[in-house]
């Protein structure tokens, strides 16, 4: 099943730069304004390759629509060639090294976040390289729709680079906690990675090229599927790479344009947290509050609830409040305190709406179908494309934007737990995009796999 190889990673060298200023977020979640701050933190930031100046001075281009993608960087479009040359100069000059011994790298997050409380969180998982397999073959599991734009994107990049820049955040059943136990001795040692990015998440990454960690983690991993949590328009850009690749001469069996970089994560573990993606509304011709609430209770059980118009605790509160087996979601209008609650009425049936048993029942596809689409008129295409939504994912930011020039409503909900991203996926199911936040992301810059159709990995 999951068929995983060391790597001869290549990551920077801790004696030439500071490690803090030279990793970034995932490109999908870089505005132009935080492209900008990650350039000046060193000229050798990742955010150069992952997000290439289209000349000096010119915020990269990325399109919206990938695993976040609502904040991606604007400016005169990518410049992919630029992140080919400044990938080569910096191995030449020695700011990245590639590793002489093929390697697994261990990897920790430590963090928190306002929306969890005041608790330190640590999730762990290991980074490697993954034989590439369609989804038809079950082994790579997807739970979200992908876009053409961002995908014809990264692979632009991919071709210009010859490089995974950043892993796919990946996830495996584990309940016995056998893999992680593989680790303990590696831990023992210094880590090669030990930085702080700017909210506050601690990364570190220790590489082991034990022989016998690693022969225990391939038998271990072997039967496992794996299942994308992040990366979706990403991994596919890897399997199209590869057809590329296979398309202009048969790829050994064990060739390294065969396997992708991934982060690979039990997905039982304390430190797996996933947040809500919440929906912001601007924009809608004659929309009004009471009108959408008198049309919403033909189908939901609308309640106010106070203070959930400002308050975060309020929010999740009622939200915490709703029947496991109901979807429901909370909205708030600009200018009020509190916040209206939309449970899915029982007489609603949500098998009409023919998306898949695994998803029909979600808080995110009623908002989607019957909120978004049917009581306000936006068609999926326009969803998609981000016309007149935005997606926000901290829950008081997304409170604050009721008080912004043009906002009508935002709309609130429940993460969706891990247990039900693996149903879905075991279902074949997919489910609507920006749907899933893990927190916090995985940094770029870690690692990086060169992609080589001669070079074999085993």
């Amino acid at each position: 099943m999951a068929d995983i190889a060391p790597l001869r990673g290549v990551l920077y060298d801790p004696s030439k730069v500071d490690l803090a200023k030279v990793i970034a977020p995932p490109y999908d979640v870089i505005d132009a304004a935080e492209r900008a701050r990650l350039a000046e933190l060193d000229p050798h930031n990742c955010v150069r390759l992952i997000l290439p100046e289209a000349e000096a001075g010119a915020a990269a281009a990325a399109p919206a629509g990938d695993e976040a993608g609502d904040g991606a960087a604007g400016g005169g479009g990518p410049d992919y060639a630029a992140a080919a040359r400044t990938l080569q100069a910096w191995l030449a000059d020695g700011t990245l090294q590639r590793d002489p011994y093929r390697s697994v790298y261990r990897y920790h997050q430590i963090f928190r976040h306002a929306d969890l409380g005041p608790r330190e969180i640590t999730r762990v998982g290991f980074i490697a390289a993954v034989r590439l397999h369609d989804f038809a073959e079950r082994v790579v599991l997807p739970h979200e729709q992908t876009m053409a734009a961002p995908k014809a994107d990264r692979l632009e990049l991919m071709q210009a680079t010859a490089a995974h820049l950043s892993p796919i955040f990946t996830l495996y059943r584990d309940a016995g906690n056998e893999i992680d136990r593989v680790f303990k001795k590696t831990e023992r040692d210094a880590p090669v990675i030990d930085a702080r990015t700017a909210d506050g998440t601690i990364h570190r990454v220790w590489r082991t090229r034990d022989a016998e960690v690693i022969g225990k983690l391939r038998h271990l991993m072997a039967p496992k599927k794996l299942y994308i949590a992040d990366g979706h328009h990403r991994y596919e850009t890897m399997l199209a790479y590869r057809d590329q690749l296979a398309a202009a001469g048969a790829l050994a069996q064990y060739a390294s344009a065969q396997y992708g970089l991934m982060f690979m994560a039990p997905m039982d573990q304390h430190g797996m947290v996933v947040l809500p993606t919440h929906r912001v509304v601007h924009g809608l011709q004659g929309f009004t509050a009471d009108d959408f609430l008198t049309r919403a209770r033909e189908q939901f059980i609308v309640e106010k609830v106070a203070g959930a118009g400002g308050d975060p605790a309020a929010v999740r509160a009622a939200l915490a409040e709703t029947p496991q087996h109901q979807p429901a979601v909370l909205v708030a209008f600009p200018g009020e305190g509190h916040g209206w609650r939309l449970t899915l009425a029982p007489q609603v049936n949500v098998n009409e709406l023919a998306l898949g048993r695994a998803v029909n029942k979600l808080d995110v596809t009623v908002l989607h179908t019957l909120i978004l689409e049917r009581l306000l008129g936006l068609t999926p295409a326009q969803q998609q494309a981000g016309e007149h939504v935005r997606y926000v994912k901290d829950t008081a930011t997304a409170l604050a934007q009721t008080a912004t020039p043009g906002c009508q409503a935002v709309f609130l909900m429940n993460p969706v737990p891990v247990d039900k991203i693996k149903a879905i996926a075991d279902a074949g199911e997919v489910m609507p995009q920006k749907t899933t936040y893990f927190y916090p992301k995985l940094a770029s810059g870690l690692v990086v796999h060169l992609v080589e159709r001669d070079v074999d990995l085993i």
